[in-house]
């Protein structure tokens, strides 16, 4: 498997803290990868070294397995969209994405073309030649988004790319990620893992920067392996249990929620027809069937969340 991006024991030390801590990480080039962590793990420091802004304390960081980043190399070729994105503010938007689209080294005619197609997905051409400092937050962020993708570069690093849009400009940012899969390599980092989950086929989580586990999305939800039944009345797991001998079962404390559980021989269709084929001959009504898990849940089962406080005495 080809890697668009490779960390191999990368260090990045600020003083006494390690914000890079022996970082070992690869990205297969054509994927949506989904960077997961908690504040101050190193992911943003991660994206800065993938494109030279860091100098590292140790390892080393391949782009394309050609090495470091190197802008005659990799010029055009990667481009990275940063958490905090700032413009200048008298830029119109034209001038500043013809400007950063020369400096990805693309002709004229491209460059246009490419701008064109970008503020039409991203709902900002009636914006073209406004200035920076007329447009909201959200427009601020959806033109960061533009630049990112100019002449569709081969690695796209986004930072919270979704971070301020509103449900039906993300929703379209989200589409137009998914149809890049295949056409370009794609490393996401963000704290809402219900958009990794929905973009991503392969992701990483990392604390103290290090990875702590990396895989296909689908490993890490089961979803081919994992099926859960929400139920009107408890019902314990051998009712179903003597039908489908090569699957084990879980339930809830309060029985209202059986999980099966299985392996790559079986399909979680087949499983399927005949949990529910089973439940209803038994008269158990299903209210909900859960394909998987969560990539929330599987995160939270591996980074458990502090027990709260006491209340604050009134």
């Amino acid at each position: 498997m080809n890697a668009a991006l490779e960390f191999k024991g990368v260090v990045k030390r600020y003083g006494r803290i390690r914000a890079l801590d022996g970082l070992d990480l690869s990205v297969p080039a054509g994927s949506i990868f989904g960077l997961v962590g908690s504040n101050g793990a190193g992911k943003t420091t991660a994206m800065a070294a993938s494109v030279g802004l860091l100098h590292l304390s140790a390892g080393e960081v391949s782009l394309f397995g050609e090495g470091s980043f190197s802008a005659d190399l990799h010029a055009g070729r990667v481009s990275l969209l940063p958490q905090d994105a700032r413009f200048p503010p008298h830029a119109r938007v034209m001038d500043l994405l013809r400007y950063y689209g020369r400096l990805q080294g693309l002709t004229r005619d491209r460059l246009d073309a490419s701008i064109t197609s970008l503020l039409e997905w991203v709902h900002l051409t009636d914006r073209r030649m406004a200035p920076v400092r007329t447009l909201s937050h959200g427009m601020t962020r959806r033109l960061s988004i533009v630049q990112a993708f100019l002449g569709t570069p081969e690695l796209v690093l986004l930072d919270e790319p979704l971070n301020g849009l509103d449900p039906r400009e993300a929703a379209r940012i989200r589409e137009l990620i998914l149809q890049r899969h295949g056409r370009q390599t794609i490393l996401i980092s963000s704290h809402n893992l219900s958009d990794i989950e929905a973009l991503c086929d392969q992701v990483a989580f990392i604390e103290k920067g290090r990875l702590v586990r990396q895989d296909a999305m689908d490993a890490i939800i089961h979803r081919r392996h994992r099926m859960s039944y929400v139920l009107t009345q408890p019902a314990a797991p051998d009712l179903v249990g003597e039908a489908i001998p090569d699957v084990a079962w879980e339930t809830s404390p309060d029985g209202l929620t059986l999980t099966a559980n299985f392996d790559a021989s079986l399909e979680p269709e087949a499983v399927n027809a005949m949990v529910l084929r089973i439940l209803l001959d038994k008269g158990v009504g299903i209210l909900e069937v859960r394909r998987g898990s969560d990539l929330e849940t599987e995160y939270l089962s591996m980074h458990p969340a502090q027990p709260l406080p006491p209340p604050i005495p009134e």
